[in-house]
Formats: structure tokens, sequence, C-alpha cells
């Protein structure tokens, strides 16, 4: 799984291809048209889509001459569960337990 972690998070990491996933949000795309608000090469684009391929985050199938991209909505699932599970713990707020400690130890107790 921590390999599977790796490759969605290094495919993340790019913002070129957090914009196509954004894109893919709609509905599925020809990859001319997932080119089009790029000022980039489409052998770049496929580039990008490639990883996205790969870390499983999207899946492309020809459609008669044309390459459809479509996104796959359960990818995300065991990056999302892995962030998750560090939301079970609330945000300490630092000024109430410095309070705290001052209350219950003393003022040099901070």
């Amino acid at each position: 799984m921590t390999q599977d972690l790796d490759t969605v998070f290094a495919a993340l990491a790019d913002p070129t291809r957090r914009a196509i996933l954004s894109m893919l949000l709609e509905d599925d795309m020809a990859v001319t048209d997932v080119a089009d608000p790029f000022e980039m090469s489409l052998a770049a684009i496929s580039k990008h889509l490639t990883i996205l391929a790969n870390a499983g985050l999207i899946t492309q199938e020809k459609r008669g001459r044309v390459k459809w991209c479509k996104l796959e909505p359960d990818a995300l699932r065991a990056a999302s569960i892995w962030m998750q599970s560090f939301g079970q713990f609330e945000a300490v707020n630092l000024d109430a337990f410095e309070a705290f400690l001052e209350r219950e130890f003393g003022p040099d107790a901070g």
C-alpha cells in the first residue's frame, strides 16, 4: 500500500496533473480537449496523463480514433483514508494549554 500511496502522491504533486483531475471531475474528455487549456505540447500532456494512469487516478480508452480520459472515482480512497487518520486528533490550542498549566502549576510552569 505504501508504494501505491507514493505513486498517487507523486502524481498529485504536479499542479498540471491536479488541474487535469479537476477537469475530469466534470466528465470524460478527449486527450486533445484535456490539452487545450495548457500551454504545452500534446506530448507533454500525454506524459502527464500516463503518470495519472499509472497511479490509477484515470483510465484511458480509445473510442474510434480518439483517446478518452476518465477519472477513476475510487482511486483516491486509500490516500484519503491515510490523510484522514491525521484528523483524529483535535488541534491543540497552545494558549489554552499554557493558561491551564499556569492555573494548575503556577506561572513558572509554562
